[in-house]
């Protein structure tokens, strides 16, 4: 079936079953950002592959609600689908629920899979569309009816990240989140978002591509932890490890008959973002709930001591891989055919050189040319481009090792350059700076040093459609809260600890994308009358292309920050480079 036909046997389903909408969003039964293949019904029944996006079947119309980092893809995989794009940040745009409240009748009804839908959405929902007496049906997996060849739900195995890498024990981990349910007053807690588990119980799993989680969930109690898994994916030497130290394994399907069980003196916690409806209609009536964001979000977010001197270790050998890279490509681009495909599988080779590398931490995004203004851009057989010595080749990529998780972006110039190619690549380095060298009193949120990163780039007319910078995970997710760097309103205060990225860009349409992203750490700097001080450390040891600058643009301090990140950029990676690529290096990371 075509994206038509499927939509056309829904809209047939749709009647049968007397929906007069259908919602499709992109999560899974824990809210994830990236899913297993088993439910990616929105890519299913669209044909858009991009990572966020909702979609909005009714009888007569339907649309899809996506960011601004897919606008251009979107606008290219939705062609002849008969689905509209609605770019849902942009002024004017009404989002998904408010859109139904305007097209739908009095008393219609809207239909979802509830498993799919967190508490949040659904309290939404049922505001938007309250003016107009709609009802939700909860519990029509309808996609599930039509998608004959779906893949089963991923029974891959599970294993222990050691605490030489986490730093801390399961043990220690459960601890804290027990205190913090007793300062809350509670005596449960769910816990269903899956890099959460896999942080507090030291485990990881192979079930989502690039992201090293395993489908389960987990409640929390005051003696003992439940965790909800496929007996399959637990050998019976994890199993005995996880009961010595309290876990409780039971079958996946049972947290429902546990949660409904709960008595009129419990007290549970959950996050009404991350838990889906159908679990949270699931407990018992009586039961307390106290609405919370998760605990261990705010625990794992900052990194212990070990998880940083793992990760700048990882920093290296990710920064050596990244190094014998972007030499081989500038030396060979204009001897040997280099497709965007093939550059992207070479970096990987070079990352598979270094020890404790597990696999990518997500798609790489390799685009040449107008490529690289589609921000998440995936290269394809047919579409992709040969690399010639001229233009500008970005590449965003990133490692999941046993020691740490990556994430870095350099815009590679092969070759000539336009005056304005050179301008746009300054501008975005200008940006990138301000926002590295800055210091600020502590309290400040991201919200509040987005401006930093796009006043240069706003000073030209310019802008980019998506956030600045976000946490990552340590051997988890690439993307991790509940810190970001963006211009919409967030109060989570940088602390100590914490890992953001920065990474702004250009990208014009049929033309260029650039793209310059460092991982820095958040530390303390001076502490003065006035309060503490805080400043980023770049933890990301990569040149950034000379080739690429108008020096003229750049002023003394920019300059000065530049020279002083290369020249330590030489000195962590040269030790362990051959004499070649240390003589490479060292003219890469020259005086500006």
């Amino acid at each position: 079936m075509n994206i038509r036909d499927r939509v056309e046997k829904l809209r047939q389903l749709m009647k049968e079953n007397q929906v007069d909408a259908y919602i499709v969003p992109s999560f899974d039964a824990h809210q994830s950002e990236y899913v297993a293949e088993h439910w990616k019904c929105r890519q299913w029944i669209s044909g858009f592959t991009g990572s966020a996006g909702t979609v909005v079947i009714t009888l007569e119309d339907a649309g899809l609600w996506t960011d601004g980092r897919y606008y251009i893809q979107a606008e290219k995989q939705l062609e002849s689908s008969g689905i509209r794009l609605f770019r849902m940040m942009d002024p004017g745009v009404p989002s998904y629920t408010k859109w139904l409240a305007d097209v739908l009748k009095e008393g219609s009804n809207v239909g979802f899979d509830g498993n799919v839908f967190s508490i949040d959405m659904v309290k939404k929902m049922e505001k938007d569309l309250k003016t107009k007496g709609i009802e939700l049906k909860m519990n029509k997996d309808l996609i599930g009816y039509l998608w004959e060849d779906r893949p089963e739900i991923p029974k891959g195995p599970i294993f222990t990240h050691d605490v030489k890498y986490a730093g801390k024990s399961r043990v220690e981990k459960l601890n804290e989140v027990r205190e913090e349910m007793k300062n809350k007053g509670a005596n449960y807690y769910i816990l269903t978002s899956l890099d959460d588990i896999a942080w507090l119980l030291n485990i990881r799993g192979a079930d989502v591509p690039n992201n090293p989680i395993a489908i389960a969930n987990v409640i929390v109690a005051e003696h003992k932890c439940y965790l909800f898994i496929d007996s399959c994916k637990v050998s019976p030497l994890i199993k005995l490890e996880l009961e010595a130290e309290g876990i409780e394994l039971k079958a996946s399907a049972e947290i429902q008959t546990l949660l409904g069980n709960l008595s009129n003196g419990d007290a549970v916690i959950l996050d009404t973002n991350k838990t889906n409806i159908r679990l949270y209609n699931a407990i018992n009536s009586s039961t307390k709930k106290i609405e919370s964001p998760n605990i261990t979000t705010n625990l794992k977010a900052i990194k212990n001591e070990v998880e940083i001197k793992n990760l700048k270790w990882c920093e290296i050998k990710d920064g050596l891989a990244l190094v014998k890279f972007i030499k081989w490509l500038k030396n060979s681009v204009d001897k040997t055919e280099i497709s965007e495909i093939i550059a992207e599988e070479r970096l990987e080779d070079f990352r598979r050189e270094q020890e404790g590398f597990v696999g990518p931490s997500f798609d790489t995004i390799a685009g040449y040319k107008e490529h690289a203004a589609m921000m998440h851009y995936k290269a394809n057989k047919e579409t992709q481009y040969t690399l010639k010595n001229e233009g500008l080749f970005l590449i965003d990529s990133g490692g999941q090792y046993y020691d740490g998780t990556t994430d870095i972006t350099r815009t590679i110039v092969l070759g000539r350059l336009s005056d304005e190619q050179k301008r746009d690549f300054t501008l975005v380095l200008k940006g990138f700076i301000a926002l590295s060298s800055v210091k600020y009193l502590y309290g400040a949120t991201g919200s509040n040093l987005d401006v930093l990163a796009r006043q240069p780039i706003w000073q030209y007319g310019l802008d980019y459609k998506c956030g600045t910078g976000h946490g990552v995970g340590f051997f988890l997710n690439v993307h991790e809260g509940p810190q970001s760097i963006r211009n919409d309103h967030n109060n989570v205060i940088l602390e100590k600890g914490m890992i953001i990225t920065n990474e702004p860009g250009i990208y014009l349409e049929g033309k260029y994308g650039i793209r310059i992203e460092n991982m820095m750490l958040v530390v303390e700097d001076e502490k003065t009358e006035f309060g503490q001080f805080m400043k980023f450390e770049a933890i990301t040891y990569c040149p950034i292309d000379l080739a690429g600058i108008n020096k003229e643009m750049l002023t003394e301090s920019e300059k000065q920050w530049l020279n002083n990140y290369h020249q330590e950029v030489y000195t962590k990676l040269g030790p362990y480079l051959n004499e070649e690529e240390r003589a490479w290096l060292k003219e890469e990371t020259r005086e500006i």
